[in-house]
């Protein structure tokens, strides 16, 4: 190993310890899918029962069981907690950080750490990375997939097909058939471009084809044998009418990934999208010498994989972030390339360029600076808060823009990572308290168990799902449920809004009922509710 390798390992992991596994557990489970995962992962672990995931000792055939099996995995070896939640998504950002360097080393070389690194600071690899979700498992599994499929390509090596289609069937594991559908579609959208239609059925390896259902297959024939419902609920539910209506309701209109996939990508955007503009405009201009040109069909490869997701997942009745999360790195590799081909050159980038880079790059300070503010008052304030934010914001563009200006595009990845890494520990250390009282049950859950002398079973009434889901991941338990009429006969602690303490006394009619505490933050109270027919 060369000194220079070693110093690429220490950089690469340093970056990737700071930005994907530092302060993992500084704010609790938040949203509804953290600890929900979590906690199918955990009743998974701790029932030994790797087939069938539940929630509430209930089936939960909403994903496949790829992040369970990882969170389980790490439960295990070092206990259950909101770190060992995150880590498997941490773990796999690195892996794809890891891939990116190493395939540039290969076919790509000059410019190995800066892709890499261009790849680990994106914004939206950054929060997915930090996330207890499926939604990196996927990524990574479909990000380096389809690096092995460019390198079967330029290279002819099959065992990178085989490594593609392993990687395709973990990606179906992660969160179903849509892994294999986007390749599918990259692949076919390249070939077309590029006027080599036989490559589709070069790809079409059979070997490949029985590695992919050898690992994806059997854990779908097992829990469908299982449970009869799965392939009705997984395959039609949540894929074909998630797809294909707005039965989830998260609808939003057509150009909603436009500006998801421009923040993701901060905050490199700027020059990204010149990379992406100049390759669609060398793509047009030699149209037909593309078919001879390795260089030209490496760069229509890479849009091909950003854009296909984009438009695909833009077609969708139900949108979320998340979902584009597999097209980023392409966008981070195009970059790469750009870099490789443009670094060396002594030309001047122009002013406006380097200032709107500068700009965009530092702007995401200000929201970090405040977060505190934006969380709990959900606004940016004004006055003195918001000029220091924004006077350090300015500041760190003018010091960013002036270095680029003095140098060429070699000091890119290294200006531009001073306000990525700044970015993430304002947020770690201004944010992580606010985020945890008003976003994450577990404060409340730590209240509620220091009420207690004995673990209650525990219901909710006209709460948001996320405080559920966090209650039942945080206290280990099912919680039931005021809303559909399920009130418990026996004794249990009752959390409603503040405002809803009319319905309570009127669901809890003729029962004992102590109010224990009110929690601030989230504007809920807490109840004991003594069991039916108790006297007061």
């Amino acid at each position: 190993m060369t000194a220079r390798t070693r110093t690429d390992i220490l950089l690469l992991a340093g970056f990737c310890a700071f930005l994907y596994f530092y302060g993992l557990g500084q704010f609790g489970l938040i949203g509804a899918d953290e600890p929900r995962y979590a906690q199918v992962a955990r009743e998974m672990m701790e029932r030994g029962d790797w087939v069938t995931p539940t929630l509430g000792g209930r089936p939960w055939l909403e994903k496949p069981p790829l992040y369970y099996w990882e969170a389980g995995l790490v439960y295990r070896a070092i206990g259950v907690s909101d770190v060992a939640a995150r880590i498997p998504s941490a773990v796999d950002a690195s892996l794809v950080v890891v891939a990116i360097y190493l395939f540039f080393r290969k076919f790509r070389r000059g410019m190995a750490v800066d892709a890499a690194l261009i790849t680990a600071s994106c914004a939206g690899m950054i929060g997915y990375a930090r996330a207890a979700s499926t939604d990196m498992p996927l990524a990574s599994a479909f990000c380096i997939g389809m690096l092995a499929w460019w390198a079967w390509r330029e290279s002819g090596k099959r065992r990178y097909l085989l490594a593609f289609y392993a990687l395709m069937a973990l990606g179906m594991l992660a969160k179903g058939p849509v892994a294999a559908l986007l390749a599918g579609l990259v692949v076919v959208v390249f070939s077309l471009t590029v006027g080599d239609p036989r490559l589709i059925l070069r790809t079409l390896w059979i070997p490949g084809i029985l590695l992919f259902c050898a690992i994806g297959l059997p854990w779908y024939v097992a829990v469908q044998m299982r449970n009869p419902l799965f392939f009705r609920e997984f395959i039609l539910e949540h894929n074909l009418a998630r797809f294909s209506s707005n039965v989830y309701h998260h609808p939003e209109p057509f150009w909603y990934y436009l500006p998801v996939a421009a923040l993701a990508v901060l905050p490199w955007i700027v020059f990204a999208a010149i990379a992406l503009v100049e390759s669609l405009q060398v793509w047009w201009a030699e149209t037909r010498s593309a078919a001879g040109d390795v260089e030209l069909q490496f760069r229509i490869f890479f849009v091909a994989w950003l854009v296909v997701p984009i438009i695909f997942f833009s077609l969708s009745q139900s949108k979320l972030p998340g979902y584009i999360l597999p097209a980023i790195p392409a966008a981070a590799v195009l970059l790469g390339d750009y870099l490789l081909r443009h670094s060396e050159k002594a030309e001047t980038l122009p002013k406006w360029l380097v200032v709107l880079h500068a700009l965009l790059a530092s702007a995401p300070i200000v929201p970090a600076v405040l977060i505190s503010y934006a969380v709990t008052q959900h606004r940016l304030p004004g006055e003195r808060p918001m000029f220091i934010a924004v006077a350090i914001a300015f500041v760190l563009c003018i010091a960013l823009a002036l270095t680029l200006m003095r140098g060429n595009l070699r000091m890119l990845r290294f200006v531009t990572l001073v306000p990525v890494v700044l970015t993430v520990a304002a947020v770690l250390k201004l944010g992580t308290s606010a985020i945890d009282l008003r976003l994450s049950a577990r404060p409340l859950a730590m209240e509620l168990a220091s009420v207690e002398t004995k673990q209650l079973p525990i219901a909710v009434y006209g709460v948001q799902r996320e405080l559920e889901y966090g209650l039942a991941y945080y206290r280990n338990q099912p919680v039931q449920h005021y809303d559909s009429g399920n009130v418990p006969s026996g004794e249990h602690l009752l959390v409603a809004p503040t405002t809803w303490m009319h319905n309570v006394v009127k669901e809890t009619a003729g029962r004992h009922v102590t109010l224990l505490g009110h929690y601030t933050p989230q504007g809920v109270d807490y109840y004991y509710v003594a069991a039916a027919g108790t006297k007061p």
